[in-house]
């Protein structure tokens, strides 16, 4: 069902790729960590287990072993960090010095890594930081740009100084977990091969499989405007001014003929009235690295199954004003790019996620059915680069411009030199007792955390989530929403990170925390991540200690042993950090 409505919407992007995926899923790329063996014991017993292998999981696996605690991080995924190391080197920072703990200790191993001149194999740092315009952070020794080989190579080396024992595997779905009542007891993988019991478990997956396993309710999709009394919720046509495509343009197979109908990926209407919610996703993306470099470039060639018909709006898009910014060329070190989405028509692929006639969307996808939905994105981003850089319909400067681009040979060698990372920017959302949403990232009166275990501070930012014919009947893109916080970094609840007790005692959520689509839109940033990562493994550690339910760690003891660990829990006013 999912890879015929895929092919409605953008026919030919299914199954390039597809192969290779799911031989990288067993291959479990280039990691030197701690792995447990295939012939380990089938039951494992330990007192954290950690489920994911984001840059969440990584830190709460740190800091559990630095608790003293046995962990197990259970990895799902064929490249370990999450988007981290697949591509998102231009870190979204919001503000640096709200960054503390493992966070930082990561991107000041970062600057080490950089102030040596054997890591500059391809320019200088001198010269890349007058290229960059980015500079790192002398003063504290922090660095927030850099490649995905060497994010990977940090990740290991922090993971194998604490020790943590590392399977990969995923949940069974359904059926992946074992509860007595509201206690989680054991986390069984698909292939039927490994079982962990433990006293404590932490969901750190983009996805939220494990919390979803364990019964604890979710929410998918974006909240009516009347849920929170939140301004920016819903359906966004009248704000969807960014990221938008040029006016006028025609929706039609054949401009000007309804019958001969919409071109891949347009929908019929919005859906709704602005405020309205629904259960559409905000779109993906690979974050694709890129370099200018010839020696160390592969060209990105034409992809299986290309047709010049799901291409159309980007070449009428083109014929309408949109001559640049088809994606983004962030500069990394050694002439590479963390390649994003930044424009009408550029890397997202907007609406490939879901389709809400079918009944399916990511999140809730089965394995196989996500891995056709992975390579239905990396085929549209290939034929992205292929149609900028031959089509003859695109402008000669146009394709001169964007032809310099390619893969580069020493990065992600065993997926063709694309990341195997999709960039999944939101899926479940947990639904606890407590819930952020925007008034908490704005401050206002009344909406201040008294529990903060972390900060964030990036825009409440989402990417579209459809394109649809306006009443005048040209395509706009909506759902794009870019909002800083009004009083700077804020502080996030833990009660965000743990689930209603009735539903889990001993589970913890530090990335799909429980926030409307709109609050969650700041908090999903990378060193978020980290930050609540770790604090999850601190408050497993205290429960653990303690004999209590994730729902009573003593916060006042939780808040300590955070400071004494270097997180940062709020920013005083003319605070400054040495």
């Amino acid at each position: 069902m999912i890879r015929s409505s895929i092919k409605k919407h953008f026919a030919g992007v299914i199954g390039f790729g597809l192969a290779l995926l799911m031989l990288n899923f067993s291959a479990r790329a280039e990691s030197k960590t701690n792995t447990v063996p295939k012939d380990s014991p089938a039951r494992i017993e330990t007192q954290i287990c950690i489920y994911g292998g984001t840059s969440a999981g990584i830190t709460a696996a740190i800091q559990a072993s630095r608790s003293g605690k046995t962990c197990v991080l259970l990895n799902p995924d064929s490249r370990l960090g999450g988007l981290t190391s697949n591509g998102l080197g231009w870190t979204d920072l919001g503000e640096p010095d709200a960054i503390g703990g493992i966070a930082r200790e990561f991107y000041h191993r970062i600057y080490q890594h950089y102030a040596r001149a054997s890591a500059w194999t391809e320019e200088s740092r001198a010269r890349y930081v007058a290229r960059c315009g980015l500079r790192p952070d002398e003063k504290h020794q922090l660095m927030f740009t850099f490649e995905p080989k060497v994010a990977l190579i940090v990740f290991e080396e922090m993971l194998r100084d604490a020790s943590v024992k590392i399977i990969p595997g995923r949940i069974k779905r359904p059926g992946g977990v074992r509860k007595s009542g509201n206690h989680l007891q054991e986390l069984i993988t698909d292939d039927g091969q490994t079982i962990i019991a433990a006293e404590q478990f932490i969901d750190a997956t983009y996805e939220g499989d494990l919390l979803a396993e364990a019964g604890v309710s979710f929410t998918i999709g974006r909240e009516a405007r009347e849920k929170y009394q939140e301004k920016l919720a819903g359906i966004q046509t009248a704000r969807a001014t960014k990221n938008q495509l040029p006016d006028g343009i025609d929706p039609y197979v054949i401009p000007g003929k309804s019958r001969s109908g919409l071109l891949p990926g347009i929908r019929a209407s919005a859906g709704g009235k602005d405020g309205e919610g629904d259960q559409r996703l905000q779109a993906f993306c690979y974050r694709m690295c890129l370099t200018d470099v010839a020696s160390n470039r592969v060209a990105i060639a034409k992809p299986a199954g290309y047709r010049e018909i799901d291409f159309e709006l980007l070449l009428r898009a083109i014929e309408a004003g949109q001559t640049q910014r088809f994606f983004k060329l962030s500069p990394l070190p050694n002439r590479k790019t963390d390649s994003n989405n930044d424009a009408g028509f550029s890397t997202d692929f907007i609406g490939g996620n879901y389709d809400l006639a079918q009944g399916w969307n990511y999140a809730e996808a089965s394995y196989r059915q996500r891995a056709e939905i992975d390579s239905a994105h990396r085929t549209f981003q290939g034929g992205l680069v292929w149609t900028l850089q031959h089509h003859p319909r695109v402008p000669a400067r146009i394709r001169r411009a964007w032809s310099a681009w390619g893969l580069p040979l020493d990065e992600f060698s065993d997926n063709a030199h694309w990341p195997p990372g999709l960039y999944v920017r939101e899926a479940r959302r947990m639904v606890s007792d407590f819930v952020i949403t925007e008034h908490e990232v704005h401050q206002e009166p009344g909406h201040i955390a008294a529990d903060p275990i972390g900060m964030g501070g990036y825009n409440m930012d989402s990417h579209h989530v459809q394109r649809h014919v306006t009443p005048q009947g040209f395509v706009q893109n909506e759902g794009d929403i870019q909002v800083a916080p009004r009083l700077g970094p804020y502080g996030i609840s833990y009660r965000a990170l743990i689930p209603r007790s009735s539903e889990a005692e001993n589970l913890i959520v530090p990335v799909c925390v429980s926030a409307s689509h709109v609050a969650f839109g700041s908090i999903r940033m990378e060193p978020v991540f980290m930050i609540l990562g770790q604090s999850a493994a601190v408050a497993a550690a205290i429960a653990i200690d303690d004999h209590a339910p994730v729902q009573k760690v003593s916060y006042s003891k939780l808040r300590k042993i955070l400071l004494e660990a270097g997180q940062i829990l709020e920013l005083k006013e003319n605070q400054t950090r040495e």
